[in-house]
């Protein structure tokens, strides 16, 4: 059914606003997520966001991460550069229904604080055909090497993000002309949280203008491309990816694409809200995360010395120092490491991106976390994740990862309100926030 919306005026924010900054120095985060889609119709009146955070104030939660880009490239504020999010399954907002204005309002007073979440590099949801690659921007996105075919990613109805390609420089400056509007529009905000700031995968992107990019930056040119990085062959009645000679250089410029952005994205959101803080999401599963480009670890870590994907050189595209809050994914069904010694027959089922069927202590919320402490070294307040639907049908373990995330972490993120919502979970993460694992 349509609902046309009220149109809601700037909200003024007064000098308590600060307040809930102060509050939580000394304590704890307890961090929930307002995805985008999920809970468009959910935030499209301020009475029904002001019942919601009350709840998550009541049931602990000291802060919320508002997403305010979806995986579409549409945003949820009146931009001057990207598309508005107006409609999403049959409901409509006016593009004066300013969200983040009314959010933070309403965080501030009532003492809590509030980060907005942007999806950096993604375009589209192929599920539903909707997005900048399928409207403005189609050379925007991915071009992926699947199954030795090169195939744009909106083509790859498996995959629902539709992702870009981060070495585009006109991606690169659309992204951050986006951010600097956002965080000057709203400097009021506790943080920015940067989502999905990385590749589909380790086979995407093989466009030419990454085969430039990277002969440009190793100071080579490649003879056979893209067989000399990456190539198909039959396996078991299955394609499996082979590395080439060229891989390992290869997985470090890409480590670098991604980290001179968040270094220039870090740049931006400053000059624009200096008081902001500036954070990121990834996946913990750090000894196969390279597949998406990102090198999470402090540079004072030199992964070369584990893993033979690394070169000595892939530690200077270490990004932890340039975070003031870092929240890793402790997306695992497993959640102490005596659990996951019991289950190494059963691996369960992974579809995160650059996950894979390893069967080690860091793939548990216990052992991830303290995966994650080592390869960050201390460089920015660590944020456990944990996401609901994973415990489905098992509130009982739901409630141990989370107290075992704020035992092990610098706080939690639960993901997301919608699930919590939709099960009635609130008592069991309010005890559990309040019991963390001695």
């Amino acid at each position: 059914m349509r609902n046309a919306l009220p149109v809601i005026m700037f909200l003024s924010f007064c000098g308590a606003s600060f307040a809930a900054r102060d509050s939580a120095v000394n304590q704890k985060q307890a961090c929930l997520w307002f995805d985008c889609e999920a809970n468009y119709r959910r935030l499209s009146s301020p009475d029904s966001v002001r019942h919601y955070l009350q709840l998550a104030k009541d049931t602990g939660f000291t802060d919320v991460v508002l997403d305010v880009k979806s995986i579409m490239g549409e945003v949820c504020w009146h931009s001057r550069i990207a598309p508005f999010m107006g409609e999403w399954e049959g409901w409509y907002r006016d593009q004066d229904y300013d969200l983040t204005a009314i959010m933070i309002n309403e965080c501030h007073r009532i003492g809590m604080r509030i980060s907005a979440s942007l999806n950096i590099f993604c375009g589209g949801h192929n599920f539903f055909g909707r997005g900048i690659i399928y409207k403005q921007y189609p050379q925007w996105q991915s071009l992926i090497y699947n199954n030795g075919v090169m195939t744009p990613i909106e083509k790859i109805k498996t995959t629902y993000n539709g992702m870009l390609n981060p070495a585009d420089p006109e991606v690169r400056r659309y992204q951050l002309d986006v951010l600097a509007e956002f965080a000057g529009r709203y400097p009021h905000l506790d943080g920015i949280i940067l989502d999905r700031v990385r590749y589909d995968g380790i086979t995407g992107d093989f466009s030419d203008l990454s085969r430039r990019e990277f002969e440009r930056y190793a100071g080579i040119t490649v003879g056979n491309f893209p067989e000399d990085i990456l190539y198909w062959e039959e396996d078991s009645d299955k394609m499996r990816w082979r590395r080439g000679p060229l891989f390992k250089k290869w997985v470090e410029w890409r480590a670098g694409v991604i980290y001179t952005f968040f270094e220039e994205a870090r740049r931006t959101i400053r000059q624009a809200a200096p008081e902001v803080e500036f954070g990121t999401y990834t996946g913990a599963w750090y000894p196969t995360y390279y597949e998406v480009g990102v090198n999470w670890a402090s540079r004072d870590y030199d992964p070369s010395r584990d893993y033979d994907w690394a070169t000595s050189e892939y530690r200077k595209w270490g990004c932890a120092e340039l975070f003031d809050i870092y929240m890793t994914g402790l997306y695992y069904t497993d959640i102490t490491t005596d659990d996951g010694k019991r289950r190494r027959a059963a691996v369960a089922k992974r579809t995160e991106a650059a996950m894979s069927e390893a069967e080690d202590d860091w793939y548990t919320v216990e052992g991830g976390a303290k995966h994650a402490r080592e390869l960050t070294r201390g460089a920015a307040p660590l944020i456990g994740s944990i996401y609901v639907e994973q415990y489905a049908n098992h509130p009982e373990e739901f409630s141990l990862a989370i107290r075992m995330v704020m035992s092990a972490c610098d706080g939690v993120m639960v993901f997301d309100i919608s699930h919590i919502v939709s099960r009635g979970w609130w008592k069991i993460v309010a005890e559990a926030i309040k019991n963390p694992i001695k």
